[in-house]
């Protein structure tokens, strides 16, 4: 057996067969972070067959809440964090279907705040962050036309000092708008 199929077999021996969860670490630790570890390195291995992929996007879908978000687990508040989990687990499994793309796309853009920085959560206050997350998810649903980039821009720039700032301003010039 290959490195490569010995460390891929290892991943998806962690998947619960019963929920889709995989563990998280060496106690079972379970939640939507570690389904969408495995689901990305099993794809980007090309090895996604090895594990029961319906019964994780399962386990995702019950993970929705009421707002279009996702939590750790089913019932767990929305955070932005775990709607990236979420979102980027069930665009891997092809399952984007699943997602209530209009009303997380209006929960994950209420996320910037009048400083053009963005939270994680209602009533939380603004990160850097937060950009990642947020942004990647508004992505995979082809919404980033409804955050204005040019207000997280100045948020992210100012958020640096010295030589990060003039190399993360020049490294914003060169994407464009």
């Amino acid at each position: 057996m290959t490195k490569l199929c010995s460390q891929a077999a290892d991943i998806a021996n962690l998947q619960d067969p019963v929920t889709g969860t995989f563990a998280g670490d060496e106690w079972g630790e379970r939640d939507t972070r570690f389904l969408y570890g495995a689901l990305n390195a099993l794809s980007l291995m090309g090895l996604l067959h090895l594990v029961n992929v319906e019964k994780a996007v399962e386990h995702v879908h019950s993970c929705a809440n009421f707002d279009g978000g996702y939590g750790t687990s089913p019932g767990a508040e929305t955070h932005s964090g775990q709607v990236f989990t979420c979102v980027a687990a069930l665009t891997i499994a092809g399952r984007l279907d699943l997602v209530n793309t209009e009303k997380l796309g209006a929960w994950l853009s209420e996320r910037q705040l009048k400083n053009g920085g963005l939270n994680g959560r209602p009533e939380k206050k603004e990160d850097v962050c937060y950009s990642w997350w947020v942004m990647s998810s508004m992505a995979m649903l082809g919404k980033l036309h409804w955050i204005d980039g040019a207000k997280l821009t100045q948020f992210i720039l100012q958020c640096q000092v010295g030589e990060a700032r003039k190399l993360s301003r020049a490294m914003l010039i060169c994407l464009g708008p």
